[in-house]
């Protein structure tokens, strides 16, 4: 996300020119990260059910199907996400719009 961040610098900075509340662009970044975390959870709860014959052997005393298993890891990867998605998001909100513009 930082990469994505910084590669939208001048896209962001015009959005600010144009109006919009650091809150418009935190919410923005997020939504872009977590769009792809949750691409990337439903393909590894997809891939973990499929090979579920796999896990039963590696797993002692879960079930291969275990929801509780699934959701938890699920919801940490999301969590962890959501945390790595801040960063980036808080520091497009300060960026300049007039540097910004400036630059180009």
């Amino acid at each position: 996300m930082a990469y994505t961040v910084r590669r939208q610098t001048r896209e962001i900075g015009v959005r600010i020119a144009l109006g919009a509340s650091a809150g418009d662009v935190v919410g923005m970044v997020i939504r872009k990260g977590m769009a792809l975390v949750s691409v990337g959870v439903v393909a590894g709860l997809a891939a973990a059910l499929a090979l579920t014959r796999l896990l039963h052997t590696l797993l002692f005393e879960v079930s291969a199907v275990d929801p509780l298993t699934y959701l938890g890891v699920a919801g940490a990867l999301g969590l962890v996400a959501l945390i790595a998605c801040y960063a980036p998001a808080r520091r497009a909100a300060r960026i300049d719009p007039v540097t910004t513009l400036r630059d180009e």
